[in-house]
Order: structure tokens, then C-alpha cells, then sequence
């Protein structure tokens, strides 16, 4: 049976992976993705609020992405919410619609995408490292109180060890991955 530690830390680094994952999905590739206007907040009836409890999000051309804002009186701020969010993206309304026009990656922008994408991926490593320095306190002051004997604390750390650098092996998969479909032009 594995041990409660292992699990709750193994949950805690997918937690940072999945979230690792999230901000890569809002990298612009070639193509128009919903996702890219997931890191957008708008000034909304006295908060911030992400884009998608405004308004719905669509892609109807490669190239293409609309914004179909559901209170009007809110398009002015969910222009300056994707302006300030700087993507990169020039906002046109038409009503309560807001078109967004992809423009072709430059060689120079690919290059900051995936610079931005490796900041992404040392953020996710050392949420992961975070992650394991404290299952490996826990299972030190779980020795420590005489919870568990030397030989059982010696292969908890093993398996902390192992989980992550497994996590580690697969943001780098991702960063990789991820480099490899913004560069493709």
C-alpha cells in the first residue's frame, strides 16, 4: 500500500504540472486557441474577473478569435483586459462581438514565446522542488517523532526522490514539446 506521504506529495507535484500545462495552452502557436485568452481579467462589476465569466470564447477561422461579450456595457473593459493581458492581439469590437486577428509569428516572437515557455517550465520545476522539500521534512520529523524506523524513512525519500524526478522529466518533455510547435512555421 503506498504511503499516504507519497500520495499527497505525487497529487501536489501533478498539481504543478497540470497548472504548467495551463500556461502553455495560452501560448500562441500557429493557430487561434481559446486557450490564449485564458491569462485575460477584466475590470468586471468592481473585481477582476477572467474573460470566460463575461463573455464566450471562440475560434471560427485558423487565424480567428471572437469574444461574444454577454453585457455590453463590459466591452470597453474586456478590450483593455486582453490589451493589458499583452498577447500581443489587436481588439475590434462590432457591437458586443470582439474580433481578435491573429497576425503570423515573427521569428523574433517565436523566440520570446519560447523564452516565456521556459520561464514557465523553471517555475513548474521549482514548484515540484517545493513540493518535495516538504515530503521530505515530513517524512524527517515522522522519524524523528519514532513514527517510522530509519530503514522505512530511508526508502520514503527514495520515493520522494523518484517522483521527482519523474515530475521533472515530464516538464521537460512538455517544455520540448511545446518549443518544438512554436517554432514550426
Amino acid at each position: 500500500m503506498p504511503d499516504p506521504v507519497i500520495v499527497d506529495t505525487g497529487k501536489r507535484m501533478d498539481s504543478a504540472i497540470d497548472t504548467f500545462k495551463k500556461e502553455l495552452g495560452g501560448l500562441r502557436t500557429g493557430r487561434a486557441s481559446p486557450q490564449l485568452l485564458d491569462p485575460v481579467m477584466v475590470d468586471a462589476y468592481g473585481s477582476k474577473m477572467p474573460l470566460s465569466q463575461v463573455g464566450s470564447v471562440n475560434t471560427p477561422e485558423a487565424r480567428l478569435i471572437t469574444v461574444q461579450v454577454w453585457d455590453q456595457g463590459l466591452v470597453g473593459a474586456v478590450e483593455k483586459g486582453i490589451t493589458e493581458a499583452n498577447l500581443g492581439l489587436n481588439p475590434s469590437s462590432e457591437g458586443n462581438v470582439i474580433r481578435l486577428r491573429l497576425p503570423d509569428l515573427t521569428q523574433e516572437r517565436r523566440q520570446e514565446l519560447t523564452k516565456l515557455a521556459g520561464k514557465y517550465a523553471e517555475a513548474a520545476r521549482v514548484s515540484v522542488r517545493n513540493v518535495r522539500r516538504d515530503g521530505m521534512e515530513t517524512v524527517k520529523k515522522m522519524e524523528k517523532d519514532k513514527k517510522i524506523s530509519q530503514d522505512d524513512l530511508a526508502r520514503l525519500e527514495k520515493e520522494v526522490q523518484k517522483l521527482t524526478d519523474d515530475h521533472v522529466k515530464k516538464i521537460d518533455e512538455l517544455l520540448a514539446g511545446k518549443e518544438k510547435e512554436i517554432l514550426q512555421v
